[in-house]
């Protein structure tokens, strides 16, 4: 009898290393796939939002450099200035 529950003991161990191999394969093939697609979706975004920055700085005329030029005006003083 005892014999009889070591061959069925080692059969369903050897069964759950066979399954736990091809499940491992199966979510790791699923997790590559899914990570593959994000990756070149990110990709892809970058790229096109890049493009619209430069296409947007050619329009506006702006320098390479990004310098940005104004006026500003004071309108009031304050008190403990004086």
């Amino acid at each position: 009898m005892n014999i009889f529950v070591i061959i069925v003991g080692a059969l369903a161990i050897g069964a759950s290393i066979v399954l736990g191999f091809f499940a491992f394969v199966i979510v790791g093939s699923i997790v590559l796939i899914m990570a593959s697609i994000i990756g070149l979706r990110v990709w892809w975004f970058n790229r096109k939002l890049g493009a619209q920055s430069h296409t947007g700085n050619r329009d506006s005329g702006a320098s390479a450099g990004r310098i940005i030029e104004g006026e500003y005006q004071v309108v009031a003083d304050h008190p403990e200035d004086e």
